[in-house]
């Protein structure tokens, strides 16, 4: 049975979260910062060349980070010198496009160079990350710039054009080549996804145009300003994860936000015509990751002890090398079939850890010590397994035998911090004191805030956001419970919502609008 995919986008004021459900279990979460200035894979800045590193054959560049950012010769790319003949010759008086064209991009950096006799300190240079800064590390770049669509990947001064090797029909590979050619302009190259296959020629070019047209919109501010700055960035992560995963198999899309979600619908529209009915608005009162219980299965898959199958769990920590997983075997049963009863647990271990490291985003090196097994039939089919596991991680990854100690090793590309999330919390009711007001009286301390609000500030609109145990204990009682007896008493409308979240008494006032009462 094919499994169902869901995707939960939850906008608040400071970031938007994502989370891929598959068969409603969380399998991958995103987090996009909507503050301050971040450095994501895919940006294209201005950066200006700050050291040059004759040694490694490399250099640092200021792209506004306080970490500068690394670039080896290599990824300078083939075609570096048309980019900086085009940057330099760039200015507000000049024809940006007139000049684009008119670059020939027949110098190839040789593969054997050095990085000294090509770029120099102070030369603005234009680049694009392909690591985010990770500890102490600054962001690693590369100057071969593309844009990544659905269906194709454009590739500036380029002037080829590559077919994904996925797309076996030579048919079909001659067919999407002849049609990319016809509609691809001077001085660009095209990479043709797997995605492309079977696509029509109106959506392909849709997408070619909006491709040049991101790249193009770029000059006027290059060419207005030659400081560091960013150029454009990639889509925003929730496009982006559409951009890699969507297919037929992507049941819905729920957003609470309807700028969002507006955002959402035409990009499916313009990348996969036939789904935008699949992005809907979710407009309940529940919080949305309460609502499909993405919460509660972020404060379960997050912490140091993750539990699976038949008592056993696994021990998570991360290092800065490396990221360790012990698999232990809890109270599993020790009798005759104990070697069958470890490798079933190993078996249940792997799933888990193929789930883990994807939606911990963990990159670099992954050991992990499974129980130790006798037989090499069962070390073989859980090596085969593992690796069955892992093939639906978009991530380059490359998963080892297990070595004779019951050690596997999974190296994974790393191109952002893991995702870590502490979901061992400071009570906010007793501030780590681990002292509380009594529990019995709780109930007068929010109604002297109550009478407050409604008494003092003349509000009849009120929203209490509680824990759930609160939450059950206000509203005992069908006809005289608390909340009933509040709302009679000072005639006000007080809208009970339960955040799983929440700790035993934490609660909290909102106005009419949404807005947090102090």
């Amino acid at each position: 049975m094919e499994s169902v995919k869901d995707l939960i986008v939850d906008v608040n004021p400071t970031e938007v979260s994502i989370a891929l459900m598959e068969n409603h279990r969380l399998i991958e979460l995103n987090k996009e910062s909507s503050q301050g200035n971040n450095f994501s894979v895919g940006d294209v800045h201005l950066g200006k060349v700050k050291k040059i590193l004759p040694s490694l054959n490399a250099a640092f560049v200021d792209i506004g980070d306080e970490k500068e950012a690394f670039i080896h010769y290599l990824d300078l790319g083939l075609y570096f010198e048309a980019f900086d003949e085009f940057v330099k010759r760039l200015n507000p008086n000049t024809d940006a496009k007139g000049i684009y064209k008119h670059i020939k991009p027949d110098h190839i950096l040789a593969k054997e160079g050095r990085i000294e006799d090509v770029l120099t300190p102070g030369q603005m240079i234009i680049v694009q990350i392909v690591k985010e800064p990770i500890s102490t590390k600054g962001s690693r770049l590369t100057a071969e710039i593309s844009l990544a669509g659905r269906n194709i990947v454009l590739l500036p001064f380029a002037e080829k054009v590559s077919i994904s090797q996925k797309i076996t029909s030579r048919e079909e590979k001659r067919r999407l080549e002849t049609l990319v050619k016809s509609i691809l302009p001077k001085n660009y190259g095209v990479i043709i996804r797997t995605a492309a296959e079977g696509k029509n020629a109106a959506v392909l070019d849709a997408e070619l145009m909006s491709l040049i047209e991101k790249w193009e919109n770029s000059w006027k501010q290059l060419a207005r300003n030659k400081g560091v700055q960013l150029l454009f960035t990639e889509y925003s992560k929730t496009t982006t994860i559409l951009r890699d995963l969507l297919n037929d198999s992507f049941t819905n899309i729920y957003v609470n936000n309807e700028n969002i979600c507006e955002e959402i619908r035409k990009y499916i529209s313009l990348i996969s015509p036939e789904q935008e009915k699949i992005v809907k608005l979710y407009k309940d009162k529940t919080p949305i990751f309460d609502h499909f219980e993405v919460t509660r299965q972020i404060k379960s898959s997050f912490g140091k002890v993750v539990p699976i199958k038949q008592g056993a769990y696994l021990v998570i920590e991360h290092t800065e090398a490396l990221h360790v997983i012990d698999v232990n075997s809890g109270t599993r049963s020790k009798n005759k079939e104990q070697e069958q009863n470890t490798f079933d647990i190993n078996c249940y271990a792997a799933e888990e850890i193929a789930r883990q490291i994807r939606l911990r985003d963990m990159g670099g090196i992954v050991i992990v010590d499974f129980i130790d097994m006798e037989s090499n039939e069962h070390r073989n089919a859980l090596y085969k397994l593992m690796t069955d596991l892992m093939a639906t991680d978009r991530a380059k990854h490359n998963v080892l035998p297990l070595t004779k100690f019951g050690l596997m090793q999974i190296t994974r590309q790393r191109v952002r911090p893991a995702t870590e999330i502490n979901t061992q919390e400071v009570c906010p009711v007793c501030n780590g004191t681990g002292k509380i007001q009594s529990s019995v009286i709780i109930d007068e301390a929010i109604e002297r805030r109550l009478s407050y609000y409604a008494t003092e500030k003349k509000m009849t609109d009120l929203t209490l956001k509680v824990s759930p145990i609160l939450g059950s204990y206000l509203t005992r009682g069908l006809f005289s419970s608390i909340l009933k007896r509040w709302q009679k008493k000072y005639r006000c409308k007080i809208r009970l919502v339960e955040v799983t979240d929440f700790t035993v008494l934490q609660n909290e006032f909102y106005d009419e609008k949404g807005g947090k009462l102090d």
